[in-house]
């Protein structure tokens, strides 16, 4: 007599949750960009429930225009963040670099050459902070503090008072708005050439740190810089890369924000390193190196971006609850990422 013999099915539960926990756990460091994706998202729908008129071209505009320069100075502080440094010096490079792109340019100087001269201060600093961090093994915040003050005496040296931009300077030209989408009413699409800038700083930066040995370099130096250089790693060059990208970020933003601004001042940029490590740190780069996204920083400055439009729009916040707000979502992302960084280790 013939007997079938039937095998039990197999039971793939297990083992198609055992790949899915290991997959959540490669992708544990991302957790804190997709959260700050979705506090954006969120603040979108709260801003059209609340105030409407935030699901509109010109809205998107204006965060972009508006919050262009600290786009930038995210970018550079997010390079010198996943290198385990800081970089305390990016306003007061702006300050004086816009400063003295102002005076020069009043005083006749090519714009061209003006803007140069902008950008070259911020490669200066930022080279000045790299020497002393490798060479003269000073710590970055120390290093950055001290350029940060190197810079904030020397604009205020130049002058104490605002300074405008001559109305036929070219530098404005950065500033002059071009319409994308004519939409109705003033509900337009805008951009400006500052913006483009933007654009292409955080394409390139993409490129160098995601697609290149130096991008690889700068990890790893995060990660454990000893190891970097056991393993035959360019560590010194990188870190003062990484410190020249910075400042030269820097001075780039001030060329951004003088020409959508006009004018400058000493008092310029106070405060806009911290919001640049914030917006690092909500994108979902790690305060402990190794770990971070340039893409993450951009969402960062977005989400603080508009958070000043929905303060805006209520009107019945005070502009100080900004600094109170800002530091309470860092204070929130600070944790998710220590939450992240336990994960792993178990």
């Amino acid at each position: 007599m013939n007997t079938a013999i039937t095998t039990p099915p197999a039971a793939p539960t297990a083992s198609r949750v055992t790949r899915l926990r290991e997959q959540l756990a490669l992708r544990a460091d991302s957790l804190p960009t997709l959260a700050a994706l979705l506090i954006f998202a969120l603040m979108l729908l709260y801003g059209e429930f609340s105030y409407g008129r935030i699901f509109q071209l010109s809205t998107l505009s204006n965060l972009l225009i508006n919050n262009a320069h600290l786009v930038i100075i995210a970018v550079g502080l997010t390079f010198v963040i996943i290198s385990g440094g800081i970089d305390l010096s990016v306003g007061a490079i702006i300050a004086l670099s816009s400063v003295s792109g102002v005076m020069l340019a009043n005083a006749g100087w090519n714009a061209g050459l003006v803007m140069l001269v902008m950008v070259l201060i911020g490669s200066g600093i930022g080279l000045a902070s790299g020497i002393l961090v490798q060479y003269f093994d000073v710590q970055p915040f120390i290093a950055t503090l001290a350029m940060m003050f190197l810079g904030r005496g020397l604009a205020s040296m130049l002058s104490t008072v605002p300074v405008r931009l001559d109305e036929s300077s070219g530098i404005l030209a950065l500033g002059t708005k071009i319409k994308i989408i004519d939409g109705p009413k003033v509900n337009d699409l805008v951009i400006t050439p500052g913006v483009l800038i933007a654009v292409a700083v955080v394409i390139i930066a993409f490129v160098i740190l995601h697609r290149t040995r130096t991008g690889r370099t700068v990890y790893a130096i995060g990660g454990s810089e000893q190891s970097a250089a056991l393993m035959g790693l360019s560590v010194a060059r990188t870190k003062l890369f990484i410190y020249l990208a910075s400042g030269t970020l820097a001075g780039i933003a001030a060329v951004v924000y003088t020409a959508r601004l006009g004018s400058a001042q000493n008092i310029t940029g106070i405060g806009w390193e911290l919001d640049a490590i914030a917006a690092a740190v909500i994108g979902g780069t790690l305060l402990t190196g190794g770990f971070g996204y340039v893409l993450g920083s951009v969402v960062g400055a977005l989400v603080l971006g508009l958070m000043n439009v929905l303060i805006t729009r209520d009107g019945g916040i005070p502009p100080e609850a900004t600094t109170i707000i800002t530091g309470a979502i860092l204070l929130v992302f600070v944790l998710l990422q220590r939450a992240v960084i336990s994960r792993q280790r178990e």
